[in-house]
């Protein structure tokens, strides 16, 4: 239960950054954070720890934690190391995915448009990232996978966020139909295409992303 709730407080201080409420550099105070979510320091401790963890706050050993926000820069080479580890995942899970996998990729796109027709950007994101490991894990390499995972989980408050961007979750949703049916067929050439340009954040999209964020 502490820890569900403390995922819970990681998101929402995660919106607080996003929306302007706290800026680069500044301290989250346990004490006050527990005031303010009405809990005990124990599930503030395990939220920050999650925020370091997605790279949006640093610890800094007998200071604490801080508001820790990528400028443009890292943030663009961090998407395009995420663009192509997960092409290289599409790629060999062409040929290594099992009948298993690709089932729980339809499941999961299934779910993601249940969650469009509600418009549910959370429940949409939880489901994208399940497709997302599903591929990892079809891609047959832990070493791949691993790293895949960890850099998710470091970019999953900026993938999020773009899903609010008006129609992303329908061209998102027809991605994900064209990756598995490239998967289906076997193409490693086109699911690892497929999959570049579904994470790619280039050009437009980027800009958009960096106008929302620096105008929050």
């Amino acid at each position: 239960m502490e820890s569900r709730r403390a995922t819970q407080i990681a998101e929402a201080l995660q919106q607080q950054v996003f929306s302007g409420r706290y800026e680069d550099g500044d301290k989250l105070d346990e004490v006050r954070l527990a005031e303010q979510f009405e809990v005990s320091r124990t599930p503030i401790r395990e939220a920050l720890q999650e925020l370091v963890g997605t790279g949006l706050a640093e610890q800094i050993p007998r200071r604490g934690v801080f508001v820790r926000l990528p400028g443009p820069v890292e943030l663009m080479e961090m998407f395009e190391t995420m663009a192509e580890l997960e092409a290289a995942c599409a790629r060999l899970a062409a040929s290594r995915i099992t009948d298993t996998g690709l089932a729980q990729l339809r499941e999961a796109n299934s779910k993601c448009q249940e969650a469009i027709e509600v418009q549910d950007f959370d429940r949409y994101y939880a489901q994208n990232e399940a497709f997302h490991q599903a591929i990892y894990r079809g891609a047959a390499n832990g070493f791949l996978a691993k790293h895949a995972a960890q850099l998710q989980n470091r970019l999953k408050p900026y993938r999020k966020e773009q899903l609010r961007f008006r129609g992303r979750m329908d061209q998102s949703m027809a991605e994900h139909v064209a990756i598995v049916a490239a998967l289906e067929r076997g193409d490693g050439r086109a699911a690892e295409q497929a999959l570049r340009d579904h994470v790619a954040v280039q050009g437009e999209k980027f800009h958009q992303l960096m106008a929302n964020l620096n105008s929050k």
